[in-house]
C-alpha cells in the first residue's frame, strides 16, 4: 500500500531485499517525471479516486512518459466505456507527449481478453463467450477494496460502491467491449445483473471481520448483447467461505480459478488455475497481474502513441524470463 512514510526509502527495502539499489520512493510526481523515465507502472488505487487516478495518467503521459499500468481497470479498453470527455483528453496527452499506455492484468486482462481472443480465433462459428472469475478472496488483504469497494461485511441492504447502479458496467464494460470488438460486433447494450449472499455466522478473513448476516458472497454478470442475444458475458462468483451458495459455479481447484467458456463450433471449455510457491491463488494473482504489465513495458515503449489493448499489441512471450530455482 502506499503511504507517505514510505518517502525516501531505497527501493530494495520496500521490496524487503537485503540490497540497496540506490533508488528511492518518492511522493514528488513532477520530481519522477524530471529524471526523465521511458515507462511507469502505475499501480496505485483508483477505484475510490478515479478523477486524481486519471489526473495522474494525463500528467504523465504528456510528459513524454509511456505507462502500463493494473488501474484504472476501464482503460484497458475505454470507447463505449467512458464518456468521449473522458476519452479524449487521455488521447490527446498520448499525442501531446508522444506516448502510449496499456492497462491490463488478470481480470480485467489475460483471463478475459488475450485468452478468449486466442480460443476464438479457433472456432468456425460463435455464438457466446462467457469469462468467469471463480474465487474465494478470504485471503485477499485489503480492507478498501473487500469492504468500501465490494461490500463485504455490510449490511445487504447497504449498496457499496461496486454495486451502484452503473458501476458493474464501467469496471468491466471494457472487458464485454473489447470482447466484441475482437469478435467484430458492436454491441446493442451493456446490462449488469448481481445476487448477494449473507454470512451464516461470524468469522474473519485477512481484511478484518465478517458479521453475521452480512455480506459474504456476490456474484454479478456484466452482459454485452446483440440482437436480443447475451454475446458476451464477465460473471464473477466471489466467496469469503468455501461452502457458501454450493449451487453457484464451483472453482476448478481448491481457492479458485478463472474460466472460459465458448459455446459455438467448436465449443471450448478452458480452466486457468493459478498457484505460486510464496503464496495461495491470490498471491499468484497479484503476481501475475503484475507481470502482465511489467513484461509488456517493451512493447508499449515501441507502440505509436494512444491507448493500447491486446488486440494491437504484439503478443508477450515471457522473453528473458527464463530460470531455474
Amino acid at each position: 500500500m502506499s503511504s507517505d512514510s514510505k518517502a525516501g526509502a531505497d527501493a530494495g527495502e520496500l521490496a524487503g531485499l537485503d540490497i540497496s539499489t540506490g533508488i528511492t520512493a518518492s511522493t514528488d510526481l513532477d520530481a519522477v517525471l524530471a529524471t526523465n523515465p521511458q515507462c511507469a507502472v502505475y499501480t496505485a488505487m483508483a477505484d475510490n479516486r478515479l478523477p486524481e487516478a486519471l489526473e495522474d495518467y494525463l500528467r504523465i503521459l504528456a510528459a513524454g512518459v509511456n505507462v502500463v499500468g493494473s488501474s484504472a481497470v476501464f482503460l484497458q479498453y475505454p470507447w463505449q466505456v467512458l464518456p468521449d470527455e473522458l476519452v479524449k483528453p487521455i488521447e490527446d496527452a498520448t499525442r501531446t507527449g508522444n506516448s502510449s499506455v496499456f492497462v491490463n492484468g488478470i481480470d480485467p486482462g489475460f483471463a478475459n481478453d488475450l485468452l478468449p481472443l486466442a480460443l476464438a480465433g479457433t472456432c468456425q462459428s460463435i455464438e457466446q463467450i462467457r469469462c468467469m472469475e471463480i474465487i474465494n478472496y478470504d485471503t485477499y488483504d485489503s480492507a478498501t477494496v473487500m469492504f468500501d469497494v465490494m461490500g463485504f461485511g455490510r449490511p445487504l441492504d447497504d449498496l457499496p460502491m461496486l454495486l451502484q447502479p452503473g458501476v458493474l458496467s464501467l469496471a468491466w464494460g471494457s472487458v464485454v467491449r473489447q470482447l466484441a470488438a475482437g469478435l467484430g460486433i458492436e454491441l446493442d447494450e451493456v446490462t449488469e445483473t448481481y445476487v448477494r449472499e449473507p454470512a451464516p455466522d461470524d468469522f474473519d478473513i485477512a481484511s478484518g471481520h465478517i458479521k453475521k448476516g452480512t455480506a459474504a458472497a456476490l456474484r454479478f454478470e456484466v452482459q454485452g448483447r446483440k440482437d436480443g442475444n447475451v454475446a458476451v458475458v464477465l460473471e464473477h462468483v466471489t466467496r469469503l467461505r468455501n461452502g457458501l451458495r454450493p449451487d453457484w459455479p464451483q472453482p476448478a481447484q481448491e481457492g479458485g480459478s478463472y474460466r472460459i467458456e465458448i459455446t459455438g463450433e467448436p465449443s471450448y471449455a478452458l480452466d486457468l488455475c493459478l498457484s505460486s510457491r510464496n503464496g495461495d491463488h491470490n498471491h499468484a494473482g497479484l503476481v501475475a497481474t503484475a507481470a502482465r504489465v511489467v513484461n509488456a513495458i517493451p512493447a508499449v515503449v515501441a507502440a505509436p502513441p494512444g491507448i493500447r489493448t491486446t488486440l494491437d499489441l504484439p503478443l508477450i512471450t515471457g522473453k528473458g524470463l527464463y530460470s531455474v530455482h
